[in-house]
């Protein structure tokens, strides 16, 4: 949001400077974030001053050009060549001295420096418009009133102001600061708590008068007053459209906005200086003279000031006249054929406070996001709007000649009340840890218009004014005067005590640590995405929907974590990324009859190369083993034994298979669809697992503590088989049958070589294992092992129907 120093200034006097300005209001929570000097003109017109042509005669080689003697001021007489066509004898004009830098309106910046023209000394320029940045016109110099003493800065003439535009980066919450008077109060609530001498102006309107007080020509009807709580207006007849005066173009164009006219400037003047939109029909295109505030039929279109044709539903509150045609979309956006044209003679100006709600999904649907939108759809205050019609029916009446007819319409049924609530005070020492003075606790409540109705030396009973939408709780109240009390005020203690007790009960906030600590380790960056997603099922009735939504993308909680990793994946690959390793932990969220559900997952995503290509290893294409291999190291960290495997088929996979224990599943994981993927445009393969972390947490919690063992004494003996095996058959169901078969003996089982190809019969393939035996108790004979080894070539015989392969 931006703010004009100048503007600021007409409500709160302070004598401190601009940059203790933005310290204080950094300090109040209205976090400055930038400080621009503006001028309304580059360069104020430094070094520019008035000088009189004392001789102007042709230029002996050049037929376009003139040579002048201009007389400075003070009798300083200098010769300046002059190519303008209208230069003549006796003029005063605008004189650019040596030295002087010009800001010219079409170009760059540029010196003005002593110089000869085709022979002829140059010491200066006599200025056009746009050499002076005042103006578009080149046609030729600017020819001064004649009654301008020589000598005078031109800065004078032109009456050059400066400003400050302070960039505030407000909090959505504060929409009580959206305007030049909520920065003004939350500035003189500080000062005011820092004994700075400062007053603030009274929201008043004085002066105030009705040009006919009877008879507003147009009527109004509510056929929604949920939807429009309040709404007010009044009739300003015969304005003159035109250029709106040098002080408001100069202070609108310092917060970034491009004066229209002056009709338009007032509604924006106000809208910035309390917060409070407008908006200005043409009061001869209202039909019947009549508005109606309500919704129309399903499917009504209505052409906006962008000059877009918009289809309307039946949910948006709409602006009609009473043809039942829209004029406006309420609180968004305008209507074309009821805007304010050149033609305009009178005018309806609309104030209104409408359902922040109802204004968001409109907002959101219509995907136009505009200064009134963004402030009613955050809360405005709802006791403004007669105040900023008056104050804008004085602007119209200075600034365009018009003239208000008839009582100021306000349709308010049900006046939207202050809030209620208390503040103890051993709350607020406890929740900032120090002692505030019980009388500054109340003065800097008074200074933010928060009343004391009730008090005892506990307790505070507070009426909270309804423009302060984010302040309706104690906690909230506590916060303000921590704000204006000042957060650098609040000194941290020298030490830290707290009574430190050992515990072995295991928590899930301990594992999670753990096992993100082994991922970072082997690579991985672990990634936050937001619970809300679109629907990707239209049918399916166990999403979590928002009531609210503020888009179609944001609509549902989520019910699994691979989109939002697929999201990531494109923006790294988008970035070059080659080497892509993910895990995030979090939650999804599914409703099941009446009852919502939520699950803790752990999910891991591989893309690209496993690691960085070097000669070594030209290519380290990532592979569904890289993503199985790192799910069985976490299964050892976690204790997680007796693994079954079996493959599933989802719309997610392409290839997949799960992984399950006595638990139930514990990890889906495989090769994501390239359907998916394209939709991602992701030309990689993705390999994703998702893993059930509350399994997996209560089996790691149930473990039991880790023991230490000698290391053996007697050595072990590792032996290998080559097997012939049906293609079908997997390494782990191998695996588990080998320790099935022997639990003492066998310490490890592993696959070194698969071969599938010449030589072997139709869907068999060779896998080579290696097994290592051991006794902790003594060494182990040839005789053990031949044992050991004869009953896995029986068992994986039997239940494999594998063969031993001799080559």
């Amino acid at each position: 949001m931006k703010i004009s120093y100048n503007w600021l200034k007409k409500y709160i006097n302070t004598d401190i400077s601009i940059e203790r300005i933005a310290s204080t209001l950094t300090d109040t929570g209205l976090e400055v974030e930038g400080i621009e000097e503006i001028e309304s003109i580059k360069g104020s017109l430094e070094g520019v001053i008035v000088g009189e042509v004392i001789q102007c005669e042709k230029h002996s080689n050049a037929d376009k050009l003139k040579v002048t003697q201009v007389n400075l001021g003070d009798n300083k007489i200098v010769q300046i060549v002059c190519g303008a066509p209208n230069v003549a004898l006796g003029q005063k004009v605008p004189v650019a001295t040596v030295g002087t830098i010009l800001y010219p309106k079409n170009g760059e910046k540029f010196e003005i420096k002593k110089s000869k023209i085709r022979g002829e000394e140059s010491l200066g320029m006599i200025c056009a418009e746009d050499e002076l940045g005042i103006g578009e016109n080149h046609d030729g110099i600017i020819i001064l009133d004649s009654e301008l003493k020589a000598g005078t800065p031109l800065s004078e003439v032109y009456q050059v102001t400066k400003d400050y535009c302070i960039e505030i980066g407000l909090t959505p919450n504060r929409t009580d600061a959206m305007s030049h008077y909520g920065v003004a109060r939350d500035l003189y609530a500080s000062l005011k708590n820092k004994k700075i001498k400062s007053t603030l102006a009274p929201l008043t309107i004085e002066n105030f008068k009705l040009d006919e007080e009877k008879g507003n020509p147009i009527e109004i009807e509510i056929e929604n007053t949920e939807l429009c709580p309040r709404y007010s207006g009044i009739y300003i007849k015969d304005i003159q459209l035109g250029s709106s005066p040098q002080w408001l173009q100069d202070q609108l164009k310092t917060i970034g906005l491009s004066p229209i006219n002056n009709a338009v400037d007032i509604t924006n003047y106000i809208l910035h200086s309390y917060g409070q939109p407008l908006h200005a029909f043409d009061a001869d295109k209202i039909g019947k003279q009549k508005i109606i505030v309500g919704t129309v039929e399903e499917g009504t279109t209505i052409t906006t000031l962008d000059g877009v044709k918009r289809v309307l539903n039946s949910d948006e509150l709409i602006i009609k006249d009473g043809n039942n045609i829209p004029m406006c979309i309420a609180g968004v956006y305008g209507g074309k054929d009821s805007g304010v044209t050149e033609t305009t003679k009178n005018i309806f100006l609309e104030a209104a406070y409408f359902q922040p709600v109802s204004i968001r999904k409109t907002s959101k649907k219509e995907g136009l996001n505009t200064d009134s939108s963004f402030r009613f759809e955050r809360g405005i205050d709802p006791n403004i709007t007669i105040l900023a019609l008056k104050k804008a029916g004085q602007l119209f009446q200075e600034l365009t000649q018009g003239k208000i007819i008839g009582e100021i319409i306000d349709h308010y049924p049900s006046p939207i009340n202050n809030s209620n609530t208390i503040l103890r005070y051993y709350k607020i020492d406890q929740i900032l840890g120090k002692r505030i003075h019980r009388d500054q606790i109340k003065e800097i409540l008074k200074s933010l218009d928060i009343t004391i109705i009730s008090e005892t030396n506990e307790v505070l009973d507070l009426i909270i004014p309804a423009y302060r939408v984010d302040v309706t709780r104690e906690i909230d109240v506590i916060e303000e005067v921590a704000r204006i009390y000042g957060y650098n005020q609040i000194e941290f203690p020298e030490k830290f005590s707290f009574a430190y007790t050992k515990s072995e009960q295991k928590n899930d906030e301990h594992i999670e640590n753990v096992i993100a600590n082994q991922l970072t380790s082997n690579g991985f960056n672990e990634v936050i995405n937001n619970s809300l997603t679109e629907k990707r099922e239209e049918n399916n009735n166990t999403y979590v929907e928002i009531i609210n939504p503020l888009s179609n993308e944001l609509a549902v909680m989520r019910q699994s974590l691979v989109y939002g990793l697929l999201g990531n994946i494109a923006f790294n690959i988008n970035r070059n990324q080659k080497e892509i390793k993910l895990f995030e932990f979090g939650k999804v969220y599914f409703k099941s009859q009446e009852k919502y559900l939520e699950h803790k997952k752990l999910a891991i995503a591989i893309s690209g190369n496993i690691q960085e290509n070097n000669w070594i290893y030209p290519n380290n294409n990532s592979t569904f083993y890289h993503l199985k291999g790192i799910i069985q190291q976490l299964f050892k960290t976690l204790s997680v034994y007796n693994i079954q495997e079996k493959p599933i088929e989802t719309s997610l996979f392409k290839e997949g298979i799960e992984l399950k224990n006595n638990k139930g599943s514990l990890v889906k994981m495989g090769s994501i669809n390239s359907k998916i993927l394209k939709e991602y445009n992701i030309k990689e393969e993705v390999f994703y697992a998702e893993l059930e972390w509350e399994k997996l947490f209560l089996i790691s919690a149930n473990k039991p503590a880790k023991k230490l063992i000698e290391i053996p004494k007697f050595p072990g003996s590792s032996r290998d088989l080559a097997l012939l095996l049906d293609k079908n058959i997997k390494y782990i169901d191998l695996y588990n049958a080998a320790f099935e078969t022997e639990r003492k003996l066998l310490k490890s089982v592993n696959l070194f070589d698969v071969y599938e190809g010449k030589n072997l019969p139709d869907n068999k393939k060779s896998y080579a294992l290696n097994f290592y035996l051991q006794n902790e108790n003594k060494t182990i004979t040839e005789k053990d092992i031949d044992k050991v080894m004869n009953k896995l070539i029986e068992k994986f015989s039997s239940q494999f129907h594998a063969e031993l392969r001799n080559n």
